[in-house]
């Protein structure tokens, strides 16, 4: 049977080693349900191998992690279908259409009535006109649209985005936007990668500033600091 959906995911004192070098040095954090955790910091400062290891699909090194009160290695035996990632791979099938996509995966997770489902999530991503079409024939836009539709399909606790808005025009970023809102709104845990400060400094409600492994600054953006200036800071 499946762990609850976690109320939060903790980290203390995280390190990831490979070989001889730290991706992570010791984090440690709490990502709260009804929250927009963003993760910021340079190129090799950790950010994506912090997102794998909340992903399940990395370890730590050292350290725990806990989804709610389970620990990691039952959470990622079987807890993952409380995960919905974006990465930088779309993970979906050019073959396929939009809607054969999102029926397969909705099937994938034992999903009752899908072909109800995937026609609601196909029109809540502007992808109704063209849910027949194949994969193949999108844009990059299109298909990070129904990247977005795939990873929500069912219904995850913890929302994964590595740079959701890839490839999205200002209407498709305006929709990711919306439906962050609604994922908080929602309680669940959300966390974010994205380049796209007018994005986070919107949505975020609390901050995570990674350098070279290591936590350099955590928490709500402190009132009448922006953004940018707060990440020249501590990147």
């Amino acid at each position: 049977m499946p762990p609850r959906s976690p109320n939060a995911v903790t980290l203390r004192d995280v390190s990831r080693v490979f070989g001889r070098s730290y991706a992570l040095h010791r984090v440690s954090t709490t990502l709260a349900a009804g929250s927009i955790t963003a993760l910021l910091g340079n190129n090799g400062a950790g950010k994506s191998t912090l997102l794998n290891i909340l992903a399940t699909v990395d370890a730590p090194s050292d350290g725990e992690v806990r989804f709610g009160k389970v620990a990691f290695r039952d959470f990622a035996r079987r807890g993952r279908a409380r995960i919905g990632w974006v990465s930088h791979q779309t993970l979906v099938y050019d073959e396929l259409t939009g809607r054969e996509n999102l029926t397969f995966f909705g099937q994938l997770y034992g999903i009752p009535h899908i072909q109800k489902l995937a026609e609601t999530w196909l029109e809540r991503v502007g992808l109704s006109a063209a849910a027949d079409r194949p994969v193949g024939t999108y844009s990059r836009g299109m298909k990070q649209r129904l990247t977005i539709a795939r990873a929500l399909l069912h219904d995850p606790q913890l929302v994964l985005l590595d740079e959701p808005a890839t490839g999205l025009d200002q209407a498709g970023t305006a929709l990711v936007s919306n439906l962050l809102g609604e994922l908080r709104k929602e309680g669940r845990i959300v966390v974010i990668i994205s380049h796209n400060f007018s994005l986070i400094e919107t949505l975020a409600d609390n901050v995570l500033i990674l350098r070279k492994g290591q936590l350099r600054a955590s928490g709500p953006l402190p009132p009448g600091t922006s953004l940018i200036s707060h990440y020249q800071a501590h990147a």
